[in-house]
């Protein structure tokens, strides 16, 4: 029977072998690929200064962080909620004087003190490529194209990819449909939620259009530039046009220019990444800029719970394990390990191979199968 005091916090759980096995092998999967295109892997601390985690990027609320006081110090420090911040300081400190582009992937484990609607999850791996010194069309290109990679090796098929310009309001507010810069908040929640009769209470009747500019991408694309009048948006959307003719017919593109969820910090370029039977996004990227450097960067993240929606679960044991009875030759077991086996060797007699699994036993010296 469980005990009280075995039972884990509300959005934490423990990955039992069948889920921990899918999730190394596509953690290891990603990370190949990524390092294919020539990205570095790094590895940030998971607990950092509070204000260090705030302070490199743009929307990051620190009141989502797990914080407590460093007895060292007497600061207040924070289990990391977002890698990518990292990322940044590392690009601004010990490799500031690196070649740029400089090119840097990771994977680990973020923690938020609360979880959200959308995903009751409040420890997630987190998996991701940052191209530093760039937020160009090339950059933006590359960064989807790595992701894709990146999804395709794990597995994951019937790949969707989802665009959006994080900061159109404030373009189009600056001269094309001028806007009071306390009405712009409110007009870029009120689009985000796809909400007509709130947008135009908050003063954006002008942005109403911005609302059915969406769907498939070369029909959402035409109706942008179309209301696009005064040529506000015309680099942004000759941008988008180059970034989905590079990417051709390899996944379903879609325009959603109004889309803010999950683009805290993004400038010009957004997108999510979407598959077929994944309930949630599987990932999110685009161009930003680093506080403190001021450095332009392309990049993105993935998160390992929705992907496993697509993947499944691995059976949690090799198609070819060997079963060790009592007394095997340790020198043979070593080689058949060598050459890709799995083996689960005997303690007892009463072990038997078809309890762990196996799909052999060791007998005259080779593997029989069961």
């Amino acid at each position: 029977m469980t005990h009280p005091d075995d039972l884990l916090p509300i959005g934490l759980e423990d990955a039992l072998p069948q889920r921990a096995t899918t999730i190394t092998r596509a953690m290891r999967d990603i990370l190949r690929a990524m390092d294919s295109h020539g990205y570095d892997r790094v590895r940030p601390p998971l607990i950092e200064f509070e204000q260090s985690l705030a302070g490199r990027m743009e929307g990051v609320a620190t009141r989502r962080m797990v914080r407590f006081t460093d007895p060292e110090s007497l600061r207040t420090l924070a289990l990391r909620a977002d890698m990518t911040v990292q990322v940044g300081r590392i690009a601004a400190t010990g490799l500031a004087d690196a070649p740029r582009p400089l090119r840097l992937c990771y994977a680990g484990d973020v923690a938020l003190l609360k979880a959200d609607q959308l995903d009751p999850a409040r420890q997630r791996l987190q998996l991701g490529a940052e191209l530093i010194g760039r937020d160009n069309v090339a950059a933006a290109i590359e960064a989807v194209t790595v992701a894709l990679d990146a999804l395709e090796a794990a597995g994951v098929t019937g790949l969707s990819v989802d665009f959006t310009l994080p900061d159109l309001v404030d373009t189009l507010a600056e001269k094309a449909l001028p806007l009071a810069d306390d009405k712009r908040e409110a007009v870029r929640r009120e689009l985000d939620m796809k909400d007509a009769g709130a947008l135009k209470a908050a003063g954006g009747e002008a942005y109403l259009p911005l609302l059915y500019a969406t769907g498939p991408f070369e029909d959402a694309i035409e109706k942008l530039a179309a209301l696009d009048a005064g040529g506000a948006l015309a680099t942004r959307i000759s941008g988008l046009r180059e970034v989905a003719g590079a990417l051709g017919d390899r996944a379903r593109l879609t325009l959603d220019p109004s889309e803010r969820h999950g683009f805290e910090y993004q400038s010009w370029f957004g997108f999510t990444l979407h598959a077929k039977g994944a309930r949630a996004a599987l990932g999110r990227g685009g161009t930003y800029a680093i506080k403190g450097s001021d450095e332009a960067a392309t990049g993105f993240s993935l998160y390992m719970e929705p992907l496993l929606e697509v993947l499944g679960t691995d059976s949690g044991t090799s198609s070819r394990t060997v079963f060790l009875p009592l007394g095997h030759d340790r020198a043979l077991a070593s080689r058949l390990r060598a050459d890709g086996w799995r083996t689960v060797a005997a303690n007892a007699e009463r072990d038997r191979a078809e309890a762990f699994g196996c799909t052999h036993v060791l007998e005259g010296g080779e593997p029989k199968p069961l």
